[in-house]
């Protein structure tokens, strides 16, 4: 097994290669448990014996929908690939109509949950799909669970035709439907055979300065998103130990438990790090205080690569000792490698956290490109702040006449499932996928993305405006949560703004400020807060060209969340239902109310 092809061959190389005692970890109630490497391929040859016994063939559809990342999910992924079959991951927090809109759009037969909440969601629309069974990871009485296919699969008299099948499966052979989130509109189901994602971490992997078998990971980002699932298969590669997260609310806690060398993450989550260790250092007092700013202040100018000089490297190995050391000790202490992708990181936490030796390399890539496009890479002066790296070898980009960024190579999708006009609306016939992104290649070939294709909108004056550039800059007030920049067709841009109001309620009681009760409402309607907004926006817009300057905004009166429809579950803007709910704000924000 030193050539992988299908992505069941990754857990065979790793027991070939360099076997782990702890392969797959995962926390039940107080005690993390561990599977083997033998252990992880024993468990997902039971589920294919099993599965098979239930009727499962080739080209079936297997949806799987889990709150938290677990190591039942990897052993059934395996388990359902080997059958060749394929695993239809879902997002847990998409609504019950979508649930049942995925699973009959892709057909599925059989639905592994993982938990009550999922199970019930799923239980009230299977009257309406074509499921003929729901198993769950959780005991949840009146629910089968999937140690009944795991126990069926103890029987290995029919293992042998399990491994006819496996030989059977081709790379090119469809592994799995993944349906985008979308901003609008129905989910896509992307299809993404086993070359495609298994070329990508191929591709990837000489990017990751891994030592294989000494590494653990902390996996918290969904697994149902691509970005996580194919890193998580280049952990099996490289035989990274791989903890999974109890939930984002206990990742501190997981942190310091499994102390791991490398976690996967978005980057609102860095900022909210960010942010808390701010938060932290603002409660101190004295020299103490003095020093953390001076660090953090130090941090923010950093450059790789000694670029700063040696007076500039110097400080910055005492700010090390003094102040950042303790950032990574929050991160568990052994912290060597945060991978950014999902969304812009926001070039001053990449100064910041290379600075305290945490760095974070960004990548970019879609679903339908498996999802690795490029990514920075710290070794060989393959790390540049403020782009997404160098393109992979295996992959070829090329910048269109209006400046979309043009991708090709086997980490392209087959296309979307069922929908050969929205395939085409995206591939074009020398195999060149369109990814919507708006970007440049520099002299050093460093890709830079600069906003999103269908996002850019033009002002009634005819000017052009890309939000997304003007709302990274814009988060980086820590009154502002989440920002959407509006404005097609109007005379100017304006913006809705989710204020920050945990950060904004800290800052109220130290300059005593009465909000009231604090509820997000009455926050929202203060007028300081809203008269201190105004001075962080006139100082952001200072970096904006006049036409681009956000003239007016209005704050919404709520937070914006998954659950409630306002971002994607990889915690993008839908902008179209931000700007539904908030129409009164809208209207107010061009005097028409």
């Amino acid at each position: 097994m030193n050539e992988i092809k299908r992505l069941f061959d990754f857990p065979y190389y790793q027991l070939e290669n360099f076997p782990l005692e702890h392969s797959l970890g995962t926390k039940y109630g107080d005690e993390w448990q561990t599977l083997s490497t033998q252990q992880y391929i024993d468990q997902a040859n039971a589920i294919s014996r099993g599965l098979l016994r239930l009727g499962v063939k080739p080209n079936d559809k297997i949806a799987v929908i889990s709150t938290n990342n677990r190591t039942e999910w990897n052993v059934m992924d395996i388990g359902i690939l080997q059958l060749g079959a394929q695993n239809v991951p879902i997002y847990p927090t998409i609504s019950e109509e979508d649930y049942a809109y995925v699973l009959n759009h892709s057909e599925s037969i059989y639905c592994f949950v993982s938990d009550e909440e999922v199970l019930d969601k799923v239980n009230r629309i299977k009257g309406t799909t074509q499921l003929k069974e729901v198993y769950s990871f959780d005991e949840i009485a009146g629910c089968k669970n999937w140690k009944e296919v795991l126990k069926s699969g103890e029987d290995k008299s029919n293992q042998d035709e399990v491994e006819k099948i496996k030989d059977a499966v081709k790379p090119d052979d469809l592994a799995t439907l993944i349906y985008t989130s979308g901003t609008t509109g129905r989910p896509k189901g992307v299809m993404l055979t086993h070359n495609n994602i298994v070329s990508d971490v191929l591709g990837s992997a000489p990017r990751v300065p891994f030592e294989k078998g000494t590494y653990k990971a902390l996996s918290f980002l969904p697994v149902c998103h691509i970005f996580e699932r194919m890193i998580l298969y280049l952990y099996q590669y490289y035989s990274v130990s791989i903890y999974f997260a109890e939930s984002i609310e206990k990742i501190s806690d997981n942190l310091k438990e499994v102390q791991p060398h490398v976690i996967s993450a978005v980057p609102r989550l860095l900022e909210k790090v960010y942010d808390k260790i701010i938060a932290k250092g603002t409660a101190l007092d004295g020299i103490k205080k003095k020093l953390f700013f001076w660090a953090v202040e130090l941090g923010l100018e950093y450059e790789p690569y000694g670029q700063n000089g040696w007076w500039y490297e110097t400080k910055l190995n005492l700010a090390r000792k003094l102040i950042f050391s303790k950032w990574k000790e929050g991160l568990g202490g052994n912290i060597e490698l945060i991978v950014s992708g999902s969304a812009a990181l926001q070039p001053r936490l990449a100064r910041v956290f290379a600075a305290a030796e945490i760095p974070v390399m960004e990548g970019y890539g879609l679903t339908e490109t498996s999802p690795v496009i490029s990514v920075n890479d710290e070794r060989n002066y393959g790390f540049r702040i403020g782009t997404v790296g160098k393109v992979l070898d295996n992959v070829e980009v090329k910048i269109a006449e209006d400046g979309e960024i043009l991708a090709k190579g086997p980490n392209i999708m087959k296309g979307y499932y069922k929908d050969e006009a929205k395939t085409r609306e995206v591939l074009t016939d020398d195999g060149f996928f369109h990814t919507g992104d708006i970007g440049e290649i520099d002299k050093d070939g460093f890709l830079k993305i600069t906003d999103r294709k269908k996002e850019m909108f033009k002002t009634s004056g005819g000017k052009y405006v890309a939000p997304q550039m003007i709302e990274n800059v814009m988060k980086q007030s820590r009154f502002i949560e989440q920002i959407m920049v509006v404005g097609d067709g109007e005379k100017m841009p304006s913006a809705l703004i989710q204020p920050n109001f945990e950060f904004i309620s800290d800052w109220a009681k130290r300059k005593n400020i009465d909000l009231g009760k604090g509820t997000e409402r009455e926050i929202a309607n203060n007028k300081l807060v809203k008269e201190r907004i105004q001075e962080e926006i006139d100082f952001y817009n200072q970096k904006f060209g006049k036409w681009e300057r956000i003239k007016t905004f209005e704050l919404t009166p709520e937070s914006w969340t998954i659950d409630d429809g306002h971002l994607t579950p990889t915690m993008k803007l839908k902008r179209r239902i931000i700007k539904e709910r908030y129409k009164d704000l809208y209207e107010k924000l061009y005097g028409r109310f």
